[in-house]
């Protein structure tokens, strides 16, 4: 069999975030509206800055309105979530995103609980969720939204097609699982107490693999042609062994890609896979609840 074909997440991103970009100019001139994001980061974790920072510039980027708040890992909880009240009260922000992870103090969940449902761009809000699972309008997490976007951009009729999502977090697998649903798919949802994984991930015409676990998934798990789509990003320490002493390190993601590309149909890969999905989904995101609280359609090109 050929080797399977590559789904370039990153050249897909790249086409979305001109769109983005083309939209909001479309509603700064009909609609004299500029979407708007918000980005809190509580702390100074290296990962998270460079996170937020990457998230600002292609907020910018695409003539977006962008506001970074930069919080000391001290601030309260109270603190922080007047700072959200803020927001949520701002009618220039459409937008709120608080970086994860927040320092121990603070309650995660009660902050993301206390951002209005209709800017809460992350989708993590169980109103969002909850909309998600009975099919009404919600603001879909990012990872998973550019899974979708990249699935129906591969195959063009998903109905029908058996889906087995691996990883039943509420960032990725649950909602992965639900969009499948509404695309027609029969949906199955393993995870690591699953009896014989290998053999139901065999069943797959689309293989979602989210689990953060190292090349887990194997080539002999996946069907001949199966879609596979990596969400996994993990750091492994680097092949050359001289390299892997001095602490080199490699990204790699939950499928072992060599042995996956020579049975798959396609296959996105790590990196460059559903990775740069993440942020430009973020600004669609955006777009979408700026467009819902202005009452305005949707520009075409940014959405599912």
């Amino acid at each position: 069999m050929a080797e399977a074909r590559i789904i370039d997440g990153k050249g897909f991103a790249a086409g979305l975030r001109a769109r983005i970009g083309a939209a909001v100019e479309q509603l700064r001139t009909t609609h004299a509206l500029v979407p708007g994001l918000a980005v809190v980061l509580v702390g100074e974790d290296p990962a998270s800055a460079i996170y937020v920072r990457n998230k600002g510039e292609q907020t910018r980027e695409a003539g977006m309105h962008s506001v970074t708040h930069r919080l000391d890992a001290s601030t309260s909880q109270d603190e922080l979530l007047r700072l959200v009240n803020q927001l949520n009260n701002d009618p220039s922000i459409h937008g709120i995103l608080v970086q994860l992870p927040l320092p121990g103090h603070i309650d995660a969940q009660a902050v993301l609980s206390a951002i209005d449902p209709a800017k809460d761009v992350d989708g993590f809000h169980v109103v969002n969720a909850g909309r998600l699972s009975v099919g009404l309008p919600a603001l879909v997490p990012c990872t998973p939204l550019g899974c979708m976007m990249l699935l129906k951009d591969t195959v063009k009729d998903l109905r029908g097609m058996h889906a087995v999502v691996v990883g039943r977090s509420n960032i990725v697998g649950k909602p992965m699982a639900q969009l499948l649903l509404q695309a027609d798919c029969t949906v199955t949802i393993a995870h690591s107490r699953t009896r014989d994984l290998a053999g139901i991930c065999r069943e797959a015409d689309i293989l979602v693999a989210a689990v953060g676990r190292p090349e887990m998934v194997k080539g002999d798990w996946i069907k001949e042609g199966a879609v596979v789509i990596d969400v996994g990003i993990n750091r492994v320490p680097a092949r050359d062994p001289a390299a892997a002493a001095a602490g080199k390190t490699r990204i790699v993601g939950d499928v072992c890609y060599a042995e996956a590309a020579s049975v798959a149909g396609a296959i996105t890969p790590v990196p460059g896979g559903v990775g740069p999905m993440t942020i430009a989904c973020l600004l669609a995101n955006t777009v979408t609840a700026a467009c819902r609280s202005a009452g305005v359609p949707l520009p075409a090109g940014i959405g599912l």
